[in-house]
């Protein structure tokens, strides 16, 4: 019994030694498990249910102009955090920021009576005033704290506002290039992070733990604000004289793609668009918008035609009665009578219709629809805006005699504004087609260095540097002898090409006295420069044709934009053909130094206005040598003998 019982004991000491031994062993696994395997897991976990995170919203980058000028900038607009769990009487607390916030106690005291570690009053509490947040930080209410906040600020109103867009309560981009750059201009938020215990009081022996927002990237735009002032003046002016239902202009270089100006209305102010139809805001008209193009098609008619070698503008000819007859339709001038007897480079002055008709059946429609989407018609244009249309074409199977011919004076097809402005750039810059775009640099924001730039995207090349100056020659005469006469600006070569639009109304028919009238010029037209096309949707109590409308907007813009720009003035350019009721400039004569008495010979032409005391002239304004309407008024400064004598 008693050697039994010694096997037995020892037996079950070994036993237990094993079960001591594998306990050991899983234990240490264990715990090396949770050591090395999930400890941080577990460390994340545990600090989430102590830490309390105050966001710090990161800077949105700025927004400035190719010459460094801010368009968009931001202003320091703080949020309303709460704690919780801090909060120590809810009741008081949510009467206090009810009053500062104007919200009603109720909301206050749900929202700061939430389950959450952290919460920000939304939208109340979003974007304070200056006002509000010193009256949060005078009243030093346990568990709210004003995290540091900003709201965009447009110093300039509604300047450029359907190309910036503009952004929501939390700085995100909602359209225009703030919504299609969001990404690169919001950056990364950080937070300021603090621990504390189940009741929500502070550990004063654990740090805080501070995440420094990353600023978003300052944006340099290829627009010029000098340039887009310009537009946007004209586009004022035109829309207080003509009381249109819309109004377009852009500008562009055309040897680059780079956007210069771009501008329609109506227009809105970014920091107050909900207060604005959303037809006006979400529709940045010169890139949306599609309409037939009328005239200034025409180009890319006889951009087709000079490069198949089909016509000679000097001494091929062509008769226009009036009206020319396709497939049974009879298709008519926009003359009364037609043109009778001219050369092409007549037709292309004249904008004759059915001149351009023979052009495209000379052509045939596969050439000439091949030139169409080559010159970009049918397709985006890849510019960095939402909302690009691509227009409409016929589809070739479907383009008969009369689809051909309505196509080559630019009726029967639909396209955007930039397509044409992009097209016509490749017209007359050599042949080349590129593409158009806004963002020029990305810029850091603490250095200013360049940390991404642009290059100009060139697609393709469609006709040859012998077409292309065969085409600014022919735009050029167009402005000198023919219907663009008043984009004519004295001392540069100015091309460009009329156009007047039918509108398609609701029925499918053409609208009577509803028209788009347009204008496309570009200068110096030896080496052009600048590229500007405006419309004019349906402009009132005028005669609705581009040449009468738009092309006197132009030539505003193209002389102010030119000279803006230090572009030297041409002298070799074609003379300008003046017809009743235009008149030539006259040039200021220099009246310094001269008497009241010698005045007489100079108020032909010119009125004087005269300002201070004395027989002789001493200052003038403008200045002698410069070019001014006949009936322009000359400011002149009167002094004595002695004063002349000290100017000199």
């Amino acid at each position: 019994m008693k050697r039994v019982s010694q096997v037995t004991v020892r037996k079950r000491l070994v036993a237990i030694f094993i079960f001591a031994l594998l306990f050991f062993v899983v234990m240490c696994f264990r715990l090396g498990y949770v050591q090395f395997i999930i400890g941080d897991e577990l460390v994340q976990k545990a600090e989430n249910l102590w830490s309390r995170d105050i966001p710090l919203r990161a800077e949105r980058g700025e927004i400035i102009d190719r010459n460094g000028e801010v368009i968009v900038e931001n202003t320091t607009a703080p949020s309303v955090a709460v704690v919780p769990r801090q909060i120590k009487n809810p009741q008081e607390t949510a009467e206090k920021l009810a009053k500062i916030l104007e919200m009603p106690v109720k909301d206050a005291y749900e929202d700061i009576t939430r389950s959450a570690n952290v919460w920000i009053i939304n939208p109340e509490g979003r974007k304070l005033t200056d006002e509000q947040a010193i009256q949060i930080q005078e009243l030093n209410m346990e568990g709210v704290y004003l995290a540091e906040d900003s709201k965009r600020y447009y110093p300039n109103g509604a300047f450029l506002s359907h190309v910036l867009g503009f952004t929501g309560i939390d700085n995100q981009g909602l359209a225009g290039i703030e919504l299609f750059y969001d990404e690169k201009l919001s950056g990364e938020d950080g937070a300021l992070s603090f621990f504390s215990d189940a009741k929500g009081n502070k550990l004063g022996d654990i740090a805080d733990i501070y995440s420094e927002p990353k600023d978003g990237l300052d944006l340099k735009l290829t627009i010029d604000s000098r340039i887009q002032t310009i537009v946007e003046r004209e586009l004022d002016l035109a829309e207080a004289k003509y009381d249109p239902d819309g109004a377009i202009a852009i500008a562009m270089d055309p040897d680059t793609g780079e956007i210069l100006a771009m501008d329609s209305r109506p227009n809105f102010h970014p920091s107050d668009y909900q207060n604005v139809d959303a037809e006006i805001y979400n529709r940045n008209l010169p890139v949306w918008s599609t309409y037939e193009p009328g005239s200034t098609f025409k180009i890319i008619t006889l951009a087709a035609a000079l490069e198949e070698d089909l016509v000679n503008l000097t001494e091929d000819e062509f008769t226009d009665s009036g009206s020319i007859e396709v497939a049974g339709a009879r298709l008519r001038c926009w003359k009364s009578g037609g043109h009778g007897h001219q050369t092409y480079l007549e037709v292309v002055q004249n904008s004759c219709n059915p001149g351009f008709v023979s052009l495209g059946e000379k052509l045939g429609k596969e050439k000439l629809f091949t030139y169409i989407k080559d010159f970009g018609f049918g397709e985006k244009t890849g510019i960095d805006l939402h909302g690009e249309g691509t227009g409409i074409l016929f589809d070739l199977d479907n383009v008969g005699p009369i689809e051909l011919a309505t196509t080559a004076f630019g009726q029967g097809v639909s396209v955007t504004p930039i397509q044409q402005v992009t097209a016509v750039s490749a017209a007359i810059n050599g042949g080349y087609l590129y593409e158009p775009y806004v963002a020029k640099e990305w810029l850091d924001p603490v250095t200013g260095e360049v940390v991404e730039a642009t290059e100009p995207t060139m697609k393709r090349r469609i006709i040859s540097e012998k077409t292309s100056e065969e085409i600014r020659y022919a735009l050029e005469s167009v402005v000198a002898f023919g219907t663009g006469g008043k984009a004519y600006v004295e001392g540069y070569r100015v091309g460009g090409k009329t156009g007047t639009a039918q509108k398609v109304g609701e029925d499918g028919k053409y609208m009577s006295n509803n028209h788009i009238v347009s204008f496309i010029g570009f200068a110096p037209a030896d080496d052009p420069e600048l590229v500007i096309y405006v419309a004019i949707d349906n402009p009132k109590n005028t005669v609705q044709f581009g040449g009468v409308v738009a092309a006197p907007i132009v030539g505003t813009i193209m002389e102010d934009s030119l000279r803006t720009m230090g572009v030297e003035e041409r002298e070799n350019g074609l003379p300008k053909e003046y017809t009743w009721p235009d008149v030539p400039k006259v040039e200021v004569p220099d009246l310094i130094g001269l008497t009241t008495k010698e005045l007489q010979s100079y108020l032909a032409n010119l009125d004087i206005e005269a300002k201070g005391e004395g027989e002789y002239i001493i200052e003038q304004s403008p200045q002698a040598g410069e070019l001014v309407d006949q009936g322009s008024t000359i400011r002149i400064f009167l002094s004595d003998e002695d004063d002349v004598k000290n100017k000199q």
